[in-house]
């Protein structure tokens, strides 16, 4: 499941620049992905729907991908809200995470996922070419800046704009974290919960209700999907049993996979990982996964 970066520090984020506008990307060549975005609202009354799913992808799995259409289901048969585009939005290096690939690998397998298995979901290169950390609160003004300010929003037809509810798209980890004390600092809660919302998909093991009691102010900015197929692959599963030599086929896109071998990736020793053909037996039962999956 995707996971989410609180500020290390634990104090509030600088989120704006003293023009306004987020932090840019380091370097030159950057530009917002915007093929694959909607250009006009199908159903104009409705609100307009961007999600976006901040983690390390390291690698991406099955369930990333398939929490862009749960939420999808979700915003269209319980909401008036229309999706107009999902992105992805790496982790950079400086995240520092145990099992965490080169934001180039990273970027790379997120494409190749997205590409190959989707025609609305796209990868956003901008909070992963970061030489800094960014906080997940500056990372959604990031987006928040490209739709709503550069791009005015989105055609509702007859020369008119409205403007798209960004909306944070995660595994109920999230709420977890958010609802103990000491973790977000109040001011970035405040900002991801209040200015922007959060689309939250159930996890096993996860007590949601016990963490929304204590997210009572921000309530009606968060939205619970239930997994009507549970599924619970992890990044930090996929990486252990590559280590193990075991197959990974049907958890993860086969592109990605050719593609984790051809750079041997998430080996110990550096070689390429054995990604066989035919299934492996299982060779040991997995050690728990961390609180922060992605």
């Amino acid at each position: 499941m995707t996971s989410l970066q609180t500020n290390p520090t634990g104090h509030a984020s600088n989120l704006r620049t003293p023009e306004g506008t987020p932090r840019q990307a380091n370097g030159l060549g950057y530009s917002f992905p915007r093929s694959r975005l909607k250009q006009a609202m199908s159903d104009p009354p409705k609100t307009p729907l961007l999600l976006v799913a901040c983690g390390s992808f390291s690698p991406i799995t099955y369930l990333h991908l398939r929490m862009f259409e749960m939420a999808a289901d979700y915003a269209k048969y319980n909401t008036d809200f229309e999706v107009i585009g999902g992105y992805l939005s790496p982790v950079s290096d400086a995240y520092r995470k145990a099992g965490l690939a080169s934001a180039e690998h990273r970027l790379a397998m997120a494409r190749i996922a997205t590409e190959q298995s989707s025609t609305w979901l796209d990868v956003d290169p901008w909070e992963a070419i970061q030489k800094d950390y960014q906080p997940t609160a500056i990372v959604l003004d990031h987006f928040d800046h490209e739709i709503n300010v550069v791009q005015r929003g989105i055609s509702i037809g007859h020369g008119e704009r409205k403007p798209v509810k960004i909306v944070l798209l995660a595994g109920a980890d999230l709420i977890q974290t958010m609802s103990t004390p000491g973790v977000w600092s109040q001011e970035d809660l405040d900002h991801i919960l209040g200015r922007y919302g959060v689309f939250i998909v159930e996890r096993t093991g996860t007590d949601i209700d016990d963490a929304l009691a204590a997210l009572t102010q921000w309530r009606h900015n968060i939205w619970v999907i239930q997994q009507l197929i549970q599924n619970d692959v992890s990044s930090t599963k996929i990486r252990l049993f590559l280590k193990r030599e075991m197959s990974v086929r049907y958890l993860v896109p086969a592109p990605v996979i050719s593609y984790i071998e051809a750079h041997g990736l998430y080996d110990d020793d550096g070689a390429s990982s054995s990604i066989h053909e035919k299934d492996k037996e299982s060779k040991g039962n997995l050690v728990a996964e961390s609180s922060k999956s992605g």
